[in-house]
């Protein structure tokens, strides 16, 4: 299996059967993604150093202008991609198998969680799983120990609250929180 088809059919929707060879893909990719991840959370790095182990994780180039403070964890790597002047606080943890594209100028505070997969609900297939990108807009502001779930779109300008649990998209330039979150204002025009 290629990457890019291994891309096109975890964002499809559709499910991905336990043990498939899409399946065993994902987690061949786990695998190479821990290796980096480990190298990138257990010394120190420069920025620099940084950028470029982001950049051998996601297999793209990496804007100078990103910064981030490690640890840092994914078990894909390859599905995300960030934008310009965006900052991600340590502890973060992205599941970016369906895809996460971060806009420029988005702040991501620590232990955030961006989750691209579910399992089935049933029983017997719960270890079958189903994928929905998620997209951060530009200068969104993402708090604290916020989880943002499969198949979500944070508006330009959105501000998730610390510890909310985004299960639907938000409307750029508004302020969502709560579990699940809700709408708590709009951000006035500066």
């Amino acid at each position: 299996m290629q990457l890019q088809e291994f891309f096109d059919e975890v964002g499809s929707g559709r499910i991905i059967k336990s043990g498939s060879p899409t399946h065993l893909f994902m987690i061949a990719l786990s695998n190479q993604a821990l290796r980096l991840t480990v190298q990138l959370n257990n010394a120190y790095h420069t920025p620099d150093e940084i950028r470029d182990l982001m950049a051998q994780i996601t297999g793209r180039p990496i804007d100078p202008s990103f910064s981030m403070l490690p640890p840092f964890y994914t078990d894909c790597g390859k599905n995300i991609r960030i934008g310009k002047n965006v900052f991600v606080n340590a502890g973060c943890k992205f599941q970016d198998q369906a895809g996460i594209t971060i806009g420029d100028g988005a702040l991501i505070g620590h232990n955030v969680v961006l989750a691209t997969l579910n399992h089935a609900v049933a029983p017997d297939s719960r270890g079958d799983i189903q994928g929905a990108p998620i997209v951060i807009g530009k200068n969104v502001w993402i708090g604290s120990n916020a989880t943002v779930l499969p198949g979500v779109t944070l508006g330009d300008g959105a501000i998730v609250a610390a510890g909310a649990v985004v299960t639907r998209d938000v409307a750029a330039n508004t302020i969502v929180g709560g579990v699940p979150a809700k709408f708590i204002k709009d951000i006035p025009a500066s």
